[in-house]
């Protein structure tokens, strides 16, 4: 089975009837831990696929670049839905949600370090033994560094994906984001990933906020994301990308647009 192809949308039950009325979506993404695997799957997402839209599960829980071992149960749920689903790969963060037993609530930014990536590596193995289909790896937007980083950027994924063999789940949104936040160039982030390993990208709309660059979900995709989704895809135009809204979703008409933008900078046909 092939993976995403195509411009897609995150599959959410705000705008499922919108998603429903797209008349070229190839494929969409759907928050993994909001399937339950006791029944079947949402009537929605049932007809997309048999309209032949392909469904990727997107895992927010796993937390594996935490210390402790990814919680076999999680992994075991993430599995079941890949299956129920029929889809063709899965994808989670390169970052923890908890520690200690506790749940922070939000995804978090992990050392760039050598121990953070025995970590990762670790818990992306145990995974991976669990799972019927490859994982896609994303790295997450970040507000900060920690002061013990060891390695940069490019270095700290290139090794984790070189390890485990995973694919990269690539957000230019987040890239802009943290090239924003920390002063850096996001062109030469691009220039040293491993691009041919992206199973597909992200684009999200954002807003800036006390000198920081907040990477919302819930605001229109800037110029400035579309510009460098258009010069990530001239270097090496990976087989999709996905529009994320996570709320305050706009009309239909601008909504549409949106998906427009994102076909026109990465060369895609439309899917409205």
């Amino acid at each position: 089975m092939t993976g995403p192809h195509g411009v897609g949308i995150g599959w959410r039950p705000e705008i499922a009837g919108f998603v429903a009325e797209l008349p070229g979506l190839r494929f969409v993404e759907v928050i993994a831990e909001s399937v339950p695997t006791t029944g079947p799957p949402p009537d929605a997402l049932v007809e997309l696929r048999q309209r032949g839209v392909t469904v990727v599960p997107h895992g927010v829980r796993l937390s594996l670049g935490g210390a402790e071992p990814v919680e076999p149960a999680r992994v075991a749920h993430l599995a079941a839905v890949a299956e129920l689903l029929a889809a063709p790969l899965v994808s989670e963060h390169i970052a923890f949600v908890r520690a200690g037993g506790l749940e922070a609530g939000h995804l978090l930014p992990l050392p760039r370090t050598r121990e953070a990536v025995d970590a990762v590596c670790a818990n992306v193995a145990r995974a991976q033994a669990e799972l019927p289909v490859p994982i896609a790896l994303e790295p997450i937007a970040a507000l900060f560094d920690w002061p013990d980083d060891e390695l940069d950027e490019a270095a700290f994924l290139s090794e984790i994906l070189a390890r485990t063999d995973a694919l990269l789940l690539l957000d230019i949104a987040n890239v802009h984001a943290n090239a924003v936040n920390r002063g850096t160039d996001p062109l030469a982030l691009l220039d040293r990933l491993p691009l041919e390993r992206v199973a597909y990208l992200h684009v999200a709309g954002g807003a800036e906020q006390g000198g920081f660059y907040h990477d919302t979900h819930t605001d229109p995709v800037s110029p400035a994301v579309l510009d460098l989704l258009t010069e990530l895809c001239a270097r090496h135009r990976p087989p999709a990308v996905l529009l994320e809204r996570d709320g305050r979703y706009p009309p239909a008409p601008e909504l549409r647009a949106e998906l427009d933008a994102v076909a026109a900078a990465t060369g895609f046909p439309l899917v409205t």
